[in-house]
């Protein structure tokens, strides 16, 4: 009965996890490998004096102080980088879940500016929400343990709690909710939303940080991958930069293909830039997003990436998750603000390798 209870749980609100569960097809024992630094030929080209910094600022948060307690303490009196960490830390190689590989994808993810106003007035017209009012959220750890990694969002309609609406019917008929500012770009909302943080610029020159708050329920769908199913953008062609120009080259287009991704955010006004699901700012290429169902928030990670016009070795930290990071050997890096910053994210797509760096002695 209970079995069955879990079953009729998740196919009711199969469209309103967070996370959906997938299956991995391997032992997810076998996709840690112990290795060690005199083994990796990427550890001779790491900056050690960079990665030290990175770990003291990481230890910072209460989640890598609680993993590191005795290499934070240790990295405070420390004066051999490359030695510190070969003392404190064993580095155990990732497998990929989805095939047992060791190759992955690193991409990249930044904080956009917009350009917006507190009042509706063209061309100004697309509103970014808090929270909608009649938006409802189920912790279903409070219930059932096993379940505890899934949460519930939907709405009342009589006595019955249903999905929440996808974004095609948000984006047509609005929500019940306070609305932080109108940007002038429905395609610049899209990609906040998709970025999930960034910096609305007011007409007055002001700004405003914006950061993600919630989320209407429903799973996240790559309008890249639409795109690239229709024949419109091959794989290699598909990039932030492409599917923009695409968008606004194409207006009468823009409702199919924004209405793919179901996926609508809420967001809330924050104090400083950037802020990963640590609750922490985010460091430009050195915090990366990833899949907590097998990395933990606040890890420390060593990673190197290559592709065509860009080659990346370093030590950086587990400080975000993403709605499309799925996987085990899958990671989004954070590559910071501005123009410079959505070039690198909006185009990477490199193979990735990647190492997790536990405590000595740790399992």
């Amino acid at each position: 009965m209970r079995m069955f209870l879990y079953a009729l749980i998740l196919a009711l609100f199969a469209g309103c996890a967070i996370k959906q569960q997938e299956i991995i097809p391997i032992d997810k024992a076998d996709l840690y490998e112990e290795i060690a630094f005199k083994d990796l030929s990427i550890w001779q080209s790491i900056d050690y004096n960079d990665a030290l910094a990175t770990f003291r600022r990481s230890c910072q948060n209460t989640k890598t102080k609680e993993i590191y307690a005795e290499a934070c303490q240790n990295a405070k009196s420390t004066n051999d980088a490359k030695l510190f960490f070969e003392q404190n830390f064993t580095p155990y190689k990732l497998k990929n879940s989805n095939d047992g590989s060791e190759v992955g994808l690193l991409t990249g993810y930044y904080e956009p500016l917009i350009n917006a106003s507190l009042a509706k007035s063209p061309p100004y017209i697309y509103p970014l929400y808090k929270t909608p009012k009649d938006l409802i959220t189920v912790e279903l750890s409070s219930l059932y343990a096993d379940l505890g990694k899934y949460r519930l969002r939907g709405k009342l309609e009589g006595n019955k709690l249903i999905p929440y609406d996808e974004r095609k019917i948000i984006d047509k008929n609005g929500v019940d909710a306070d609305v932080i500012c109108y940007c002038d770009s429905r395609v610049d909302l899209f990609f906040l939303e998709v970025q999930g943080s960034g910096i609305a610029k007011l007409e007055d020159g002001s700004t405003i940080y914006i950061g993600y708050e919630n989320q209407n329920g429903h799973p996240y769908r790559s309008i890249g991958r639409y795109l690239i199913d229709q024949g419109v953008l091959t794989r290699d062609e598909v990039s932030l930069q492409s599917i923009k120009a695409y968008l606004e080259a194409n207006p009468n287009e823009m409702d199919k293909v924004l209405d793919q991704n179901p996926s609508k955010v809420f967001f809330t006004t924050r104090s400083t830039p950037a802020v990963g699901a640590m609750g922490v700012s985010l460091t430009q290429m050195q915090s990366i997003a990833i899949d907590t169902e097998f990395t933990p928030l606040g890890t420390m990670m060593l990673l190197s990436a290559r592709d065509d016009d860009f080659s990346y070795n370093a030590v950086v930290t587990a400080e975000d998750r993403g709605g499309a990071i799925k996987g085990s050997l899958r990671a989004d890096l954070f590559a910071g603000r501005g123009d410079e910053a959505e070039a690198l994210a909006g185009r990477l797509k490199a193979r990735l390798l990647m190492w997790q760096l536990r405590a000595k002695g740790s399992k």
